[in-house]
């Protein structure tokens, strides 16, 4: 090839690529709009607000719409703010992860390394689970929880949350512990290992990706679920994402704009948290075998 092909190549390589960063830029920053007008607006006065450009930066710089949002905004009856909320979300999302994530881990290691005549047929039912609308079992789920009186509890969120995410997380660790050698297993029962000492000093060891992972996915999909928040919540018991909506919607004669946005970003803080810190442990770990089979 010529030097003058070379070159012509390589403009071309070179306008290519420009091309595609700056479509890459403009759906970023389409992407991130919401965002950007959340955050500017959540720190203007009202008044300012009302003069329209919500792209414009705040002449006046103010937290007090977050100050009102987390402790002094009209939220049903009292103004409580988010505050008492966001610790209801809290005592509910932190041990619904953490009993669905055990117990999926669990269900991968009996499924993978102990199989038993119909392994098969118990994954595809709990596999079949992960499809179930949330609508299906809002009344056998009322059912339950008004026999066992855990309704409108925080108690009886935390059941829910773990019940429906079990066959996700099942999902994960199943595929998971497949590749993982069973070898390994049949070595340590031969030393006497019992089930769950291979299970705490060998598999759970090994585990830490795909426990990220699904500590990722439950986190998320809990702590944004608004139908079984406002379906089996009580008066005390009201999580963040339900309260939000009672803050938009509540009828005090004056909207707030600002302190909505407020409330809206200080109810998706956790999740953005939780990504920004963990979110390369959730790419290696979709990579490591959360979705091989």
């Amino acid at each position: 090839m010529s030097a003058a092909s070379q070159d012509v190549a390589t403009r071309n390589s070179i306008f290519a690529r420009a091309i595609i960063y700056v479509v890459l830029i403009l759906f970023a920053i389409y992407y991130l709009l919401p965002l950007y007008v959340m955050v500017v607006n959540s720190l203007k006065p009202l008044d300012e607000i009302r003069q329209g450009n919500m792209l414009a930066l705040p002449q006046q710089w103010t937290i007090a719409p977050w100050l009102s949002a987390w402790s002094t905004a009209q939220i049903g009856v009292q103004p409580v703010g988010l505050k008492p909320y966001f610790i209801n979300s809290m005592l509910m999302v932190v041990p619904a992860v953490a009993i669905s994530t055990m117990l999926g881990a669990l269900n991968g290691y009996v499924l993978t390394k102990w199989r038993f005549k119909g392994d098969s047929i118990v994954f595809g039912m709990m596999l079949l689970a992960c499809f179930i609308p949330f609508q299906i079992v809002l009344i056998p789920s009322a059912r339950i929880l008004g026999l066992t009186g855990l309704a409108g509890t925080i108690t009886g969120l935390v059941l829910i949350h773990a019940i429906y995410g079990l066959g996700f997380t099942t999902l994960f660790f199943r595929n998971y512990y497949e590749a993982f050698p069973t070898e390994l297993i049949r070595a340590a029962q031969i030393d006497g290992a019992s089930f769950f000492q291979i299970f705490r000093r060998i598999l759970l060891p090994s585990s830490g990706p795909i426990i990220v992972v699904t500590v990722i996915w439950q986190f998320t999909n809990i702590w944004n679920d608004f139908l079984f928040g406002s379906s089996f919540s009580g008066f005390n018991s009201i999580p963040l994402t339900v309260a939000l909506n009672n803050l938009v919607n509540s009828s005090t004669g004056v909207k707030e704009y600002n302190v909505h946005f407020a409330g809206a970003i200080l109810a998706a803080l956790p999740t953005l948290i939780v990504y920004i810190v963990s979110g390369r442990y959730f790419v290696r770990g979709l990579m490591a075998g959360a979705v091989k089979g």
